[in-house]
């Protein structure tokens, strides 16, 4: 009994020092936020270069907000969704999979490369050559055949007489990514290019050249360039783990493991990852907080898309009844022209254009034109429609603006004949006309509505105290 009650005092002693060193710094809807997590979502979002710095005391509001979000997602079981939890596991993946390869295991993969590749090099080593190349297709006729031979031995032949090889590369070879640097190819081994090639390269020295060889591809002159036993691993071993690196190597091995856990079917490779991401953020506490970050910035992202972006943008009810509403509020700059640029061949058209439109909603103008004037393949009328200002087009300029009288209007020999109709406005007449900003602003008053509804139904106790004591960098 003793010892139970020695180990009861301890345990609650470590959770006393835990508390003291990173205490609540506010509880929204009875789930507490500790300062550790508070002090990395300010730190990253007050960081240098963040024009819209807050102080600690309005970060705190905003984040409260958020967390308000993230409870009401939560409690509209939007984790629950499968797109939800597809998304955050590739996330949550991306961060732990590396986490799961030491630098020693991918030493041991290198190694065990380098292994393999002085085992299939052997004694023969690696060689650089150089090569001129001709190229002969599969489907070469017997002429063309004598041809290309009689071209590779006569390169050949001048070479033996004193030629550059750079030179003469650079001017015939056929294989112009090597051509340009004189040939030169990468180091190679054994079993890395065609037999024929092979075989006549290794049997050459540093510094001699090949009779032309033919392979698969056509004809090679071949300068042996260099030649060399394999490096020590220690030699390497850097090159190989950098190279390894960039080729995901620690995913792969990560990868390995996961597949070996799951083998025996205890557990599914979601839970064996979520433990992962657990274990990996009980240590890392920066990871945990990048983790949890995305988990709830999707929540909140999903829930503010159906309280307000979707909402917003879709209603087109509630959109227009907010502009008759606050029509006041909405301005041009400068006058607008609403309608349409055409130009027809015939001048009956100009007429039949506009009887075509002038009854209908200014929305459905495209299709009726589409439908009346240009039904198939034959276009009989070009159209140009839009809000449009000054400067937009140079036909409305002109006739309608009149700012660019002095400028002729091109003429479309094909569509001769120019002509607009529309209104020309000083001010918006129905919402579509300022659509993006009375969209901003209804999603604006619909978040402001949202966010006082959050409040009236999640508590939130923010402790000022603790929020002195946030570390600011």
């Amino acid at each position: 009994m003793r010892r139970f009650f020695l180990l009861a005092s301890l345990f609650i002693t470590v959770l006393a020092v835990k508390a003291q060193s990173d205490p609540v710094v506010m509880t929204v809807n009875g789930v507490d936020v500790n300062r550790s997590e508070f002090e990395y979502s300010f730190n990253k979002n007050n960081a240098d270069g963040v024009i819209d710095k807050k102080t600690v005391e309005e970060y705190a509001d905003l984040y409260a907000i958020y967390k308000m979000k993230v409870a009401a997602a939560l409690d509209a079981k939007l984790d629950t969704l499968t797109s939800f939890k597809q998304e955050y596991a590739v996330y949550r993946d991306q961060q732990v999979l590396p986490s799961m390869a030491s630098d020693d295991e991918v030493l041991s993969e290198a190694r065990n490369a380098y292994d393999r590749a002085k085992e299939q090099i052997g004694s023969k080593g690696l060689i650089l050559p150089a090569h001129i190349f001709l190229r002969l297709s599969t489907k070469a006729t017997a002429e063309e055949q004598r041809t290309v031979a009689q071209r590779a031995d006569s390169v050949w032949q001048a070479i033996k007489q004193g030629a550059d090889f750079a030179e003469l590369c650079k001017k015939v070879s056929q294989d112009r990514r090597s051509a340009v640097n004189g040939g030169e190819l990468a180091w190679i081994g054994p079993n890395q290019v065609y037999p024929e090639f092979e075989e006549a390269a290794y049997a050459l020295q540093k510094g001699e050249v090949s009779r032309p060889v033919q392979s698969p591809d056509g004809y090679h002159i071949i300068l042996m360039k260099d030649r060399k036993q394999l490096e020590p691993f220690e030699e390497l071993k850097d090159q190989i783990v950098r190279s390894f690196e960039q080729q995901g190597i620690r995913e792969a091995i990560a990868r390995q493991k996961i597949k070996s856990a799951v083998a025996g079917g205890q557990t599914t490779e979601e839970q064996y990852m979520a433990r992962r991401a657990d274990s990996l953020g009980a240590v890392d506490t920066e990871m945990k907080y990048l983790i949890q970050e995305y988990h709830d910035g999707l929540l909140v992202y999903e829930i503010s898309n159906r309280q307000v972006w979707e909402k917003a943008s879709k209603d087109e009810a509630a959109l227009d009844a907010w502009f008759r509403s606050h029509k006041k509020d909405y301005r041009f700059p400068e006058p607008r022209f609403k309608g349409i640029a055409y130009h027809v061949k015939n001048l009956a058209d100009v007429k039949a254009v506009k009887k075509c439109v002038k009854k209908l909603p200014f929305s459905q103008w495209a299709d009726a034109l589409r439908k009346t004037f240009n039904p198939d393949s034959v276009i009989r009328i070009r159209v140009e429609q839009g809000l449009f200002k000054p400067g937009d087009s140079r036909l409305v300029d002109h006739k309608i603006f009149r700012t660019s009288l002095d400028k002729p209007v091109e003429v479309n020999k094909d569509y001769p004949i120019d002509a607009v109709y529309g209104k020309k406005l000083k001010k918006p007449q129905d919402y579509t006309d300022v659509r993006g900003q009375v969209v901003e602003d209804y999603q604006q008053a619909l978040e402001q509505q949202w966010v006082a509804a959050l409040r009236q139904r999640y508590a939130v106790k923010i402790y000022e105290d603790v929020l002195k004591t946030v570390n600011k960098h």
